[in-house]
């Protein structure tokens, strides 16, 4: 006897018959959403300044995320270290910027 299963996605926001399933994340946690084309339309368009200003992951091992790029916690390295340099502190052009160096920057961007 022959069997046939059909799938049928549907629209989570309005119920009607969707186009495609959305991953997306927030906060660490990531979620999906089953989607028609004019819903997706819409979060795509909402979220789109976000994405054009956030910083692009990339998946590593064990489905944990690492940065694209290193970034300091409060800036980018970079411009830390220019600004370093500028203001007349020592500071290698590789490796980790040292604790004092980043304060006294965060306090210099504060002011």
């Amino acid at each position: 006897m022959a069997q046939q299963t059909i799938i049928q996605l549907l629209d989570d926001l309005d119920g009607s018959e969707a186009s495609e399933t959305i991953v997306f994340g927030l906060d660490g946690r990531t979620y999906e959403i089953d989607l028609n084309e004019k819903n997706v339309a819409k979060l795509r368009k909402a979220l789109a300044p976000y994405v054009d200003k956030g910083r692009k992951l990339s998946q590593t091992r064990g489905g944990k995320r690492a940065s694209a790029g290193r970034v300091a916690p409060d800036g980018d390295t970079a411009s830390i270290r220019a600004w370093a340099k500028e203001n007349g502190y020592e500071v290698n052009d590789r490796g980790r910027v040292p604790a004092e160096i980043k304060e006294a920057y965060a306090k210099a961007k504060v002011a």
